[in-house]
């Protein structure tokens, strides 16, 4: 795994993520958007490595070059405006601050056969709500390691067909933001781990169906979903480019294709910011 990037990908990722480089120690971030990265430089890395919060939430910190470096997860329901960032430098608690502009992501509308994955029975409703506790739970994990591979290579070939951020309607009617990328793939195809990482849970969800969540480190989650086969076990480290199972059409699919959702200090972000 890696701690810092190679000069070409923090070039490319610093050019995704609209961001400047070198920023002044301490300085605030340029205007940022919902669902974004904020990646702030916070102290020399001659210091010990300092902690982050963002609301109530650990922030990711990386040695990069000379600094240690934050990357901050941006809510997509995150008001413009300023918000504040708690560093801890050496025992000392301070604040920065980074701005965040807005952004109105497309819309994309889609029509279910299956109207119980547009309105959900009693039954299915008692579901969901255990099931998004498990998934906030798993998503919110802050694993405290050292390194953090971010140079991420593509889960499975095909065409993006969603982009992260559209807000949705199912047969009309409005629903939650898509928190994710989806990639349209033959069932059955090979799905790889993006980076390294430990894989925290295996689940059948009602939406999401088959699912598999890899913890890379520090926050950084990724979650694939409607998966047809599941080929690795919760608790088993896994190594870039590892398969951990096939595109499917399992949950609220119109047809075969991997979800793929990125999260950061517990918020979902735009997983295409971590891809050449």
């Amino acid at each position: 795994m890696m701690t810092s990037l190679p000069p070409w990908r923090r070039a490319l990722l610093a050019a995704a993520l609209c961001l400047v480089s070198p920023w002044a120690l301490g300085a605030p971030t340029p205007a940022l958007v919902p669902g974004g990265i904020a990646r702030l430089s916070i102290a020399p890395a001659s210091e010990a490595r300092p902690t982050v919060r963002f609301g109530d939430a650990p922030v990711l910190v990386l040695r990069d070059g000379a600094q240690w470096t934050a990357w901050i997860g941006l809510p997509l329901d995150l008001a413009p405006g300023k918000h504040s960032v708690a560093v801890n430098r050496q025992g000392k608690t301070s604040a920065l601050s980074l701005t965040l502009k807005d952004k109105a992501y497309p819309v994309q509308h889609l029509r279910l056969k299956n109207r119980r994955m547009v309105e959900p029975d009693p039954a299915d409703l008692r579901r969901i709500k255990a099931e998004a506790a498990t998934q906030n739970e798993v998503k919110t994990l802050f694993r405290d390691t050292d390194t953090v591979q971010l140079d991420f290579v593509t889960p499975v070939p095909g065409r993006r067909s969603s982009a992260f951020g559209l807000r949705r309607t199912f047969n009309g009617q409005p629903r939650a933001p898509h928190r994710g990328l989806d990639i349209a793939a033959g069932k059955g195809t090979p799905i790889v781990a993006p980076a390294a990482g430990v894989v925290t849970h295996v689940g059948d969800f009602f939406f999401n169906g088959n699912t598999v969540f890899i913890d890379h480190g520090q926050g950084l989650i990724s979650m694939f979903c409607h998966l047809d086969s599941v080929a690795i076990a919760a608790g088993t480290p896994v190594a870039q480019g590892k398969t951990v199972g096939t595109v499917g059409q399992t949950g609220r699919a119109t047809g075969p294709h991997l979800h793929w959702s990125v999260f950061l200090n517990g918020t979902p972000v735009d997983p295409a910011l971590f891809l050449p």
